[in-house]
């Protein structure tokens, strides 16, 4: 989701929610701790080298649980940063700690924003020698063709 998108959903909220993808609730007392931008700067397996660019939001659970985030002051904190900061229209991602410090893909669900595992992937499979996923087939689930039957004729 980019930020554009997190801005447009708040601006007609009431309310600022999130959820991790298996339903758990982030505390309603959560803060945003940072919003920035981080930048990676890397090689790839196969030799590329890339840079990616993220607009970053960090949620903290305090032990302050009468605290309410607005979506009003998410959007001054967001409009702080692009201006502060020069943020772009980024694609968000989210930190949040559970055992440890998780790195998240932002949805909405229509009513809540949700934190979407992210996942890792060789990105030059066409160069480190990472074979092709076979296509996994039920034999038992294949239609047959046309038999040969005693007295069909085929034979």
């Amino acid at each position: 989701m980019k930020l554009s998108e997190v801005k447009a959903l708040l601006a007609k909220a009431e309310t600022v929610e999130f959820s991790l993808e298996n339903g758990n609730k982030v505390p309603d007392h959560f803060h945003v701790t940072e919003v920035g931008v981080v930048s990676k700067h890397f090689i790839d397996c196969g030799g590329t080298v890339r840079n990616e660019k993220v607009a970053n939001f960090q949620l903290w659970d305090a032990n302050d649980v009468d605290h309410r985030l607005k979506p009003q002051k998410l959007l001054n904190i967001i409009g702080l940063s692009e201006k502060t900061l020069g943020m772009e229209d980024l694609e968000v991602e989210v930190e949040y700690q559970s055992g440890t410090i998780g790195r998240y893909d932002l949805g909405h669900d229509g009513q809540r924003f949700v934190l979407l595992a992210k996942t890792t992937t060789c990105l030059a499979p066409d160069k480190c020698g990472v074979p092709q996923e076979k296509m996994k087939l039920d034999l038992s689930q294949l239609i047959a063709g046309p038999s040969c039957e005693p007295g069909s004729g085929c034979c």
